[in-house]
């Protein structure tokens, strides 16, 4: 068992996997972000700031979920965030098409073409150079 304190609560709890915030305030992250949703519904060309201000949610917070791909910039929204890689801006995720479009491309030609392993060749063996126990 794995027992560490929580980020947003400091209370105690037996963490059981990646998660660093205790189950009551995992849940109250997901009631805030069922709040966010719904309002982004009611109005769906709110900015960053707006939602922000109005949910009593953290502008870290939001871009967090569009990284999770839980929510999405609009296309015609000015608003975004930066392609990990190549510091595009995009509307949800970690990467812009091209860099995914990429990588894949490099994982594709890591299975394709696996590099061999040569194997050790064994010296022609001796009688007398063999260790012996007694």
């Amino acid at each position: 068992m794995d027992v560490m304190n929580c980020r947003n609560c400091g209370r105690l709890f037996n963490r059981l996997s990646s998660e660093r915030v205790c189950p009551a305030c995992r849940q109250a992250l997901e009631e805030k972000f069922q709040q966010v949703k719904m309002y982004l519904r009611e109005n769906p060309n709110s900015s960053v700031d707006d939602v922000s201000r109005e949910n009593d949610v953290s502008v870290k917070q939001i871009k967090q979920w569009v990284r999770e791909e839980r929510l999405i910039f609009s296309d015609g929204s000015v608003e975004g965030i930066t392609c990990e890689s190549c510091g595009k801006v995009i509307h949800t995720g970690r990467f812009c098409d091209a860099c995914k479009l990429e990588m894949a491309n490099h994982m594709m030609a890591a299975f394709e073409n696996p590099h061999k392993v040569e194997e050790i060749k064994k010296k022609p063996s001796h009688e007398g150079d063999r260790m012996r126990f007694l």
